[in-house]
């Protein structure tokens, strides 16, 4: 099953976007480079919200980050996952931000393989506030293979 099945198996729309003020999904070579994309879960981790609640919200992000990659390359199939930033809104004292990131990280596992095109390196970072509130932010780049 390719990638876009998968996803499409999941339940997963990718409708069409407008273009913005910035890009959420530029090429350059054989890369296709995401804008940070923020849940609209708002809140801290660490304050109030659980570990689950941010595993949701860094899922969201993964799903938002494959409708920019799906309108700027139509699909998702021939893409290799590379490099996932996660950027959790946390207090000083919260240090489970790899978990909360795991919720981008097992989508795109599911969606591109864990052992293969979606096995990828990523940072998981604590910040003390995000654009809107936002819980969780995540940024992607992938390879594109054919």
């Amino acid at each position: 099953m390719t990638p876009q099945e998968k996803a499409e198996q999941l339940g997963l729309t990718f409708a069409k976007l407008e273009p913005g003020y910035l890009n959420l999904c530029v090429r350059t070579g054989n890369l296709l480079i995401t804008s940070g994309h923020v849940s609209d879960l708002k809140g801290k981790l660490g304050a109030g919200m659980t570990v689950e609640q941010g595993v949701q919200a860094a899922r969201e992000c993964a799903v938002k980050i494959l409708r920019s990659v799906v309108n700027a390359h139509g699909t998702l199939n021939g893409l290799k996952v590379l490099k996932l930033l996660g950027c959790v809104n946390s207090t000083l004292d919260f240090t489970d931000q790899h978990l909360v990131i795991n919720g981008a990280s097992d989508l795109l596992h599911e969606i591109f393989g864990k052992t293969t095109d979606g096995y990828h390196a990523r940072s998981a970072l604590g910040f003390v506030q995000l654009p809107t509130g936002a819980a969780v932010e995540v940024e992607a780049i992938f390879e594109i293979k054919s």
